[in-house]
């Protein structure tokens, strides 16, 4: 029997990948994680703008979520420290109690002092962002541990399904109840959401990863922090290694650009109605983008990472052109269902396809730490360019110039990807979802 025949054989259906109770429990960690994303971004740029704050004000402050891109610095500290008392759960339970029990406050938190006094409401948004990166590290940590490699697409899928109606919650609803009443008990509300997820962390199971303890702080040091670098760049040699990163930034710029305080006001400006948003881009959108996400997971399973991932930037960057029909729509809510469909479609498949590929990526005696720096600077760039975009758009007077733009960045990218297929091996290579040199 040949090497792809043996692991075509090794490997699970796809029914048996998607039906697997490690893709259940994902599901439920994924609504975990995109609680709090919008509610420290687009969701919270909609009360920062209907409370009067200028626009580059708004996407200032709704970059909170770039907190997100900086998740590495401290995710050595969620691999290696054992947190006292809810250690007991394991190493990684502990630590996804401990940031949802955060976010929840954190929320809470700002619900009960609103924009008024805003130092401490920018203060306490900040703190829901960092609680939810560290909880994405502990939730992606938890994943790429709890089941093989062939079976990442899968519990990348169901984990997405489950973020994507955390987005409904926080999007659609949280739009639909502030017509009906004030901010703070609608943040109320996305914080009672929380206990779910919270009451299935305790309910998991902890993943069977042996850890060795350091014997020392510098062995500590070095195990935790220096290695998980070094053994990145031993595994692929600093040429690739570098170049790997520098892809991992540019693949999913154009997605992350839009993800922030521009695009709530954008709807607004172009004459929307927040009921009318939260149908269209929220509840209708985020079930495209479910079906995208699960056509990524397909596509890996069936096909292997490379060439989905090829298919999903180029698709993504696209899609990000379709809002150019958008300008001047005047309420035209026929314009505004079809420019959705499109762009939710090529961002859910191209995030179940992204994630699949920085999972292949990992090794898994140091999952948190290389997992949290592929994630941390896949969005770095598109918050960056986020940032500014108010500026960019007052600058520019309009939205068309900035719409041009994140789609245009994309192309460092796709140059990257034909320079490093094949150089590093995927899997995909030999048979789809097989072991190959870079583990997946």
């Amino acid at each position: 029997m040949s090497a792809a025949a043996s692991a075509r054989a090794g490997k699970p259906s796809i029914w048996q990948a998607f039906t697997q109770p490690a893709a259940r429990t994902m599901f439920l960690f994924g609504f975990a994680s995109g609680l709090p994303f919008l509610l420290v971004a687009g969701t919270l740029a909609y009360w920062l703008r209907e409370g009067g704050m200028e626009l580059r004000d708004i996407t200032m402050i709704a970059s909170a979520g770039m907190a997100y891109s900086f998740k590495f610095l401290w995710a050595p500290l969620v691999d290696r420290w054992r947190l006292p008392l809810l250690g007991r759960l394991g190493q990684r339970r502990g630590w996804l109690l401990l940031a949802m029990v955060a976010v929840m406050a954190g929320l809470l938190g700002m619900a009960a002092v609103g924009t008024g006094p805003l130092a401490l409401f920018v203060a306490l948004t900040l703190l829901v962002a960092f609680s939810g990166a560290t909880l994405d590290i502990a939730v992606d940590a938890y994943r790429v541990e709890i089941a093989p490699a062939n079976a990442q697409g899968a519990l990348v899928a169901t984990y997405s399904l489950g973020y994507r109606i955390a987005l409904i919650v926080t999007g659609a609803l949280a739009l639909v109840l502030a017509d009906h009443v004030a901010w703070p008990m609608v943040y109320r509300a996305m914080a009672a959401c929380m206990l779910v997820p919270i009451v299935a962390c305790l309910l998991a199971r902890e993943p069977d990863v042996v850890r060795v303890r350091a014997q020392n702080w510098a062995q500590g040091l070095r195990e935790g922090v220096v290695e998980p670098f070094a053994d990145f760049f031993r595994r692929f040699g600093g040429k690739v290694a570098l170049a790997i990163l520098l892809f991992i930034l540019a693949m999913k710029i154009s997605d992350q650009a839009l993800i922030g305080g521009i695009i709530g006001p954008f709807y607004l400006d172009q004459g929307f109605s927040k009921t009318e948003i939260a149908a269209v881009t929220k509840v209708y959108g985020i079930w495209i983008g479910i079906a995208g996400a699960f056509l990524g997971g397909v596509a890996v399973a069936r096909w292997g990472v490379q060439w989905p991932l090829f298919v999903a930037i180029v698709l993504g960057a696209a899609s990000n052109l379709l809002y150019l029909a958008l300008i001047g729509a005047d309420g035209d809510l026929t314009r505004l269902t079809i420019v959705i469909s499109g762009e939710n479609l090529a961002q859910g498949f191209l995030g179940t396809v992204a994630v699949a590929y920085m999972s292949a990526l990992v090794n898994q005696r140091y999952t948190a730490t290389q997992y949290a720096l592929f994630s941390s600077l896949i969005m770095l760039p598109g918050k960056l360019l986020g940032f500014f975009s108010g500026w960019i758009v007052e600058v520019t007077e309009g939205y068309a110039v900035y719409f041009v733009i994140t789609a245009v960045v994309a192309a460092p990218a796709l140059l990257l990807f034909f320079w490093l297929k094949p150089r590093v091996r995927l899997g995909d290579d030999a048979a789809a979802g097989t072991q190959g040199d870079a583990g997946l």
